[in-house]
């Protein structure tokens, strides 16, 4: 697929940047662009990649769904979910690598759910979150209902949702919603640091960490053990394990390869 409305960079240190490019529109979210980003948040995997870095261009993450590019209201609502929306936070979740958002300014509707959907959230502390949906009359949709309560938990999820107000970035830090805030001026190399360690990390470990993190949600503990079991086993047959135990013994860094 040729990109229209995201920018795609790898790196040779194996990390693939996405960022949202329509500034002019707050890098609010058509269909093309959706789908553009599940094409290549899949291609990252295919390609290798050991850390995925999304980000927004100019003055903000995302404003959510642009509603002036649709013609007229939808019949249908949930239709635009089911083939634009979904596909890509799932897409996000199955991802092999770590997944590391940085939020420049506002992250809406859909746009706070993607953001949402990384591993390792940094906020600029400037940015701001926010479900809206309720004010046009709408749910909170792109796995809003099933991460927000995940992270912030019920009652803070709930007030986020029904009430419709912005939470800042220490708010939603404090919430337990992201990770970190960064100054404005340092978003952008913090967030590139954070996604260079990651990258240098054992892939296939990180990978199953952030599978683990996210079935261990709704699984019992039983099934959270063999789980872990299972992932253990995989890891435990890589080459970077056998690096970093090597490197462990000897005192000294390990220098994984991602495999």
């Amino acid at each position: 697929m040729a990109y229209e409305q995201i920018r795609v960079e790898h790196s040779a240190a194996g990390i693939t940047t996405i960022t949202l490019a329509r500034p002019e529109r707050l890098n609010a979210l058509t269909a093309r662009m959706l789908d553009e980003l599940r094409e290549a948040v899949v291609e990252a995997g295919r390609s290798g990649a050991r850390c995925l870095l999304i980000t927004g261009e100019g003055r903000g993450f995302s404003s959510g769904a642009d509603l002036a590019a649709a013609d007229g209201l939808p019949e249908d609502a949930g239709a635009a979910l089911e083939t634009h929306f979904n596909p890509l936070v799932e897409a996000l979740f199955a991802a092999p690598m770590p997944v590391v958002a940085a939020v420049n300014g506002p992250a809406a509707g859909a746009g706070c759910s993607i953001a949402l959907a990384a591993d390792i959230v940094i906020a600029a502390r400037s940015a701001y979150f926010l479900q809206a949906f309720v004010n046009i009359g709408l749910i909170p949709d792109a796995g809003a209902t099933w991460l927000l309560p995940r992270l912030a938990g019920r009652a803070r999820a709930l007030e986020m949702m029904l009430l419709g107000e912005r939470v800042s970035a220490e708010q939603a830090q404090n919430w337990g919603m992201i990770a970190r805030v960064a100054e404005d001026e340092a978003l952008a190399s913090e967030a590139a640091a954070l996604a260079a360690r990651l990258a240098a990390g054992p892939t296939v470990a990180l990978g199953l960490i952030r599978r683990l993190a996210r079935d261990a949600a709704q699984a019992p503990l039983a099934d959270a053990l063999a789980a872990e079991r299972d992932a253990q086993r995989t890891a435990g047959r890589t080459e970077d394990f056998r690096t970093g135990v090597a490197a462990f013994l000897a005192r000294r860094p390990a220098r994984f390869e991602g495999r």
